[in-house]
């Protein structure tokens, strides 16, 4: 598996990483066989970082992880996790909170301290009490080698950028933002490169969007970028392709040259794993990718119209 550095932190990751939450069962059950399995994957293929989150299943995808890597070295894995997410609208922020979630989080991952803690979902809290509470809560924990760096997570960029800056955090994980269709995380990748801070891309397959099962009924992309998503897969089962497979593909073929240290992307199967695996080592076909690009064309980058306080959903 390559890698590549994550900002300033000194920590190499891998180019695909593995994001923890679908081990909540937040999609349908997921047994603790599975999630051993899965990981067990992941660690022998070189996919040693984990992101998760006590929001993720209401902290059962946390146990589930902390689980299967009992026994493993702990050197020989990274683990994310986050803090301020605990509910579909229950953000909070505040100091004491913040600590309360990082020790149960240490307890459920099985861990005395945490490579890269991260502020989850942040334009959905309160800033002012995320930057007057939240963070120096983080930045004490980090002088007691509790955590080791600290960053921030969510899905608007123009809110995401210039706060990751101002507060000098040394990671930043934006989601459904470096896809076939939405690419605007590059540019915002090779700015925060350039001040330090390592990026992340989460969701390479949109949340659904750009699979053969097409976005499920609550996506919040707009309908027009729905159905252009849905004759790319049409287009894609012509050439002989899924466009999971090529969405991927993408995501982590033109990801590094943009800044962006990892692909994300979710899985609480062993299957899967391998899939993606596989789908890593083989040449994208460019000319079904010139195709696609000129279908997306009409809709590319463009975003969710999603506000602050909105409990994530979109106006269409």
């Amino acid at each position: 598996m390559k890698t590549a550095s994550l900002g300033s932190t000194g920590i190499r990751v891998p180019i695909l990483a593995m994001g923890a939450a679908s081990l909540g069962s937040i999609y349908h059950p997921v047994s603790q066989r599975q999630a051993d399995d899965t990981v067990a994957v992941a660690l022998a293929h070189g996919v040693n970082y984990f992101d998760v989150a006590p929001y993720y299943g209401a902290t059962k995808a946390e146990t589930a992880l902390g689980q299967a890597l009992r026994g493993v070295p702990r050197a020989d894995y990274t683990l994310a996790t986050k803090v301020g997410r605990y509910g579909d609208s229950d953000w909070d922020f505040s100091a004491a909170a913040t600590r309360r979630s990082i020790e149960q989080s240490l307890a459920r991952l099985g861990t005395d301290y945490i490579d890269v803690i991260q502020c989850h979902d942040v334009e959905y809290g309160d800033r002012a009490q995320l930057v007057n509470e939240g963070l120096p809560a983080l930045r004490k924990l980090r002088e007691q080698g509790v955590v080791r760096h600290i960053g921030i997570t969510g899905y608007q960029l123009d809110f995401l950028e210039p706060l990751a800056i101002e507060q000098q955090v040394d990671t930043l994980m934006a989601y459904c933002t470096y896809t076939l269709q939405d690419r605007r995380l590059g540019a915002v990748a090779q700015r925060l490169n350039a001040a330090g801070i390592g990026v992340l891309n989460a969701s390479p397959l949109g949340m659904g969007l750009l699979t053969d099962q097409g976005a499920p009924q609550w996506h919040p992309a707009h309908q027009r970028v729905q159905q252009a998503c849905r004759r790319v897969a049409q287009l894609c089962r012509e050439f002989g392709e899924n466009i999971a497979k090529v969405a991927l593909q993408f995501a982590l073929t033109t990801a590094t040259r943009q800044g962006i240290a990892s692909t994300v992307i979710g899985t609480a199967s062993a299957e899967n794993m391998l899939d993606n695996l596989s789908w890593c080592e083989q040449p994208i076909n460019a000319d079904l990718l010139a195709h696609i690009d000129a279908l997306l064309a009409p809709v590319l980058n463009i975003g969710w119209d999603i506000l602050p306080g909105n409990g994530g959903k979109a106006n269409k």
